[in-house]
């Protein structure tokens, strides 16, 4: 083997493929699916034929998008095939990385002829230009072979290196396995041996370092190769670090992954039911703003991290939008109503869904961004676009493992940084850390463990992954039991509608097994105001504990309820109304009356300027209950669900690549490439059936017979079709798919695939071909 060629030849080989897309021509269909969905953006939009697929696969960006998703391995062996001579053969890029197996370096190789990335025949194998290219100039840290600087022969530079001082020895040691140039001052003087005085000015002298500019030398490819004693690296990783794996029992696994995912779709419901009502505003730059992030922690009795984690999960998850008004709020959609109704399961398949797919970063919340900002969550400050395929991979590599294994998160992280190599670094490996994190608190896993609903949500099997979840779930109980501590214990999860009833009623104190809620004034005038009553919250709490209603309990409901409403407020701007002229009487001798600016009209009712929702605050921080009235007296009922959002679009998930194709899909673009290449041999040596100039009319069920003929045999058929404007038109075609009502066809008029309406297929015939 020879490396020190260096460019391809100009000269095509004088057997086989003499360019990559003949290459592409001679390969069989099911290696050209491959390749579309290996490399999904070369069919993204469809290409005419297969020569321009061929031009799209060695542009600059799709190389690199295809050099990015190739292991540490596989990059190895294309360097060694861009160092090798072309053509070159297996066996000259299996003595570039000895100790390696000779058909792992084959397969690998079979990748790269797959991918594109290199073509021709076996051994006389050649890598693309763009692969070339996109290698880099001096790939596995080797710099231009001899050829390129100057010429001349290995051997007197092998033997002036044996001569070498130690000094000069050093120097070349460098350079030997890292960068090979170094910079030096007027590099292209002539220096000779006589002349030479410092190690660099030795080695130029012998010519073991050549001239690269004017202020670069660098060490020739074959020099470098010898003191690397023919090795192209180092290591050479042929497969992914071992994990440092720990194992759990299973059973302990799914059951904590279970507590978890619980938690945190009450976490989420907990925060939707309060912004609902007291809604955070937008940020002027988008977002939401540190203060009500903090709010949000301690409504929620958790960090800030793992609140902007709930946050960012409930956006994806479709729950969560701005209002769209002047003031900009973050409010509940549409969509939280009908979640809010189905089982725990479904609810936590929602967001475990939606965290899994979402280009939004909720552990860069927090950290510092560019130009010294802070990263707030809710902005797009916080999208990565790689997140969602490093969340994927990171799982699926746990899945690979047996049910309750966990690694250690920085062997994941090595792991992730053989199977991505030009992807990332700190970016990268940050990810994979923060995936296991948040795939903890989200519920998908538990002490690092995939948990067995997890596994099956990430294979897409979500009815059976809310069926593990359901039988791991305790049934929801219908009942309480009332404390003489004015608390109440849930011994399990609610029902939804009892759950939704009791927070009303009360406040969640503690979750976990059992939930505890804590009655007070403020949670008993939130249900008053919401238009209960004292004796159907009397009611209500009978109907559901299984203890008796303290009375303690009793009395506090009945007490809010006799004070609540004792005060009207009405627009007068606002007025005031009691039907106790003592209670006015003595809010009128207190300090708020100046305040408030109050001014008395009547023994029972006083106006004033203050706005009506200032006003009730107000009076509520003097220790009153006041109640809001109607233009007709009727107490005005404040819901907390009153806020919706308007619809909200699904929004568009950022990917780094696009979408991979099915191999249905992908077999539809082949048979359309196959097609649009007969279509250019034939030329015009096409015509119609027998010996007219038109089609003959056929009916649908025939005309629907012939077009899955032909897409099933892959043939060729003439079409007559009514455009929109009514155009009648008679072409050649050859169908791809039929779907719909719709025909996918190769059309050779517009020498590109169109679709068809079936409705407007006036006849069809199967082709005549003559002149071939």
């Amino acid at each position: 083997m020879s490396t020190s060629a260096g460019p391809p030849s100009q000269d095509p080989p004088s057997q086989g493929p003499r360019s990559l897309a003949d290459d592409l021509r001679s390969r069989d269909d099911s290696a050209l699916q491959a390749l579309v969905q290996r490399r999904p953006d070369l069919a993204t939009p469809t290409p005419g034929d297969l020569g321009q697929l061929a031009g799209r696969s060695v542009t600059a960006a799709s190389t690199a998008r295809a050099l990015d998703h190739l292991t540490r391995f596989g990059l190895q062996v294309l360097e060694a095939a861009v160092v090798c001579d072309e053509p070159f053969s297996t066996t000259d890029v299996y003595a570039l990385l000895p100790d390696t197996a000779r058909e792992v370096v084959a397969h690998q190789l079979d990748d790269l002829v797959l991918l594109a990335l290199v073509w021709g025949e076996p051994d006389s194998w050649r890598p693309t230009v763009a692969a070339r290219e996109t290698v880099g100039r001096f790939p596995a840290g080797l710099g231009p072979p001899l050829a390129q600087l100057g010429g001349g022969d290995l051997e007197p530079l092998v033997r002036a290196l044996d001569d070498a001082p130690d000094d000069a020895r050093e120097v070349v040691d460098a350079l030997t396995w890292t960068n090979p140039t170094g910079r030096v001052k007027n590099a292209d003087r002539v220096v000779t041996p006589a002349s030479a005085t410092t190690p660099i000015e030795w080695l130029l002298a012998q010519r073991v370092l050549r001239p690269l500019d004017k202020g670069t030398v660098v060490l020739p490819r074959e020099v470098a190769l010898h003191l690397r004693s023919g090795r192209l690296h180092r290591t050479v990783a042929t497969d992914a670090p071992v994990a440092d794996l720990h194992h759990h029992d299973p059973v302990v696994v799914d059951r904590l992954a279970t507590g978890t995912a619980d938690e945190f779709v009450r976490l989420v419901t907990t925060l939707l039911e309060r912004w609902a009502v007291a809604a955070p505003g937008v940020l002027r730059s988008g977002g939401l703003g540190v203060r009500d992030l903090r709010a949000a922690a301690s409504l929620l009795d958790v960090d800030e991290q793992h609140a902007a984690l709930v946050v960012e999960v409930t956006w994806a998850a479709g729950l969560l939008s701005t209002s769209g008004e002047t003031d900009d709020e973050w409010l509940p959609t549409p969509a939280y109503d009908l979640w809010r109704t189905r089982s725990l399961a479904d609810r936590w398949a929602q967001l475990a869904s939606g965290w899994l797919t979402t280009s939004r970063v909720a552990s860069l919340v927090g950290t510092v961004a560019a130009r010294d900002s802070r990263v707030n969550a809710l902005t797009p400050d916080a999208e990565r676009v790689v997140a969602p395929d490093v969340r994927r991979w990171v799982l699926q590599d746990l899945a690979s493992f047996d049910a309750g294994t966990a690694a250690s998160v920085e062997s994941m992280v090595h792991r992730h940084e053989w199977r991505r190599p030009r992807r990332g670094g700190r970016l990268r490996d940050d990810l994979v850390r923060w995936t296991l994190h948040e795939a903890n608190a989200v519920g998908i896993c538990a002490r690092g463990a995939l948990s067995e609903f997890g596994r099956l949500l990430l294979n897409g099997a979500t009815d059976a992954a809310q069926a593990s979840l359901s039988s791991l779930l305790p049934d929801p109980v219908d009942h309480v039991l009332l404390q003489a501590d004015l608390t109440a214990v849930a011994p399990g999860p609610l029902r939804g509608d009892l759950a939704r009833s009791l927070a009303l009623l009360a406040d969640i104190e503690s979750s976990g097994g059992a939930t505890v809620y804590r009655f007070s004034e403020a949670s008993v005038r939130r249900a008053l105001d919401a238009g209960r009553t004292s004796s159907e919250c009397q009611s209500f709490l009978a109907s559901v504990s299984r203890t008796p209603v303290p009375q303690p309990l009793s009395y506090l409901i009945d007490d809010v309820a006799r004070r609540h409403g004792l005060l009207r407020i009405g627009a007068a701007h606002s007025y005031l109304r009691c039907d106790d002229p003592a209670v006015l009487d003595e809010l009128m001798a207190g300090r708020a009356s100046e305040t408030l600016r109050l001014r008395r009209l009547a023994p029972t009712v006083a106006v004033t300027p203050t706005a009506p929702d200032v006003l009730l605050e107000r009076l509520r921080d003097q220790g009153l209950a006041p109640a809001a009235e109607g233009g007709d007296g009727s107490v005005v009922v404040t819901r907390p669900d009153e806020r919706r959002t308007g619809p909200r679009g699904v929004p568009p998930l950022l990917t780094s690549d696009p979408p991979t194709p099915s191999p249905t899909v992908a077999a539809s673009i082949i048979r359309a490439l196959r097609a649009a290449e007969r279509g250019a041999s034939r030329g015009p040596h096409i015509k119609g059936p027998g010996l007219g100039t038109h089609v003959p009319r056929t009916a649908m069920t025939e005309t629907m017979d012939v077009l899955r003929d032909a897409v099933r045999s892959g043939t060729s058929v003439w079409l007559g079709y009514v455009d929109n404007d009514g155009v009648s038109a008679e072409r050649v075609v050859d169908p791809v798919t039929l779907t719909g009502g719709q025909l996918t066809a190769y059309d050779h008029r517009s020498d590109g695939v169109r679709r068809f309406s079936v409705h407007r297929v006036t006849g069809v015939a199967p082709l005549t071909e003559v002149g071939r």
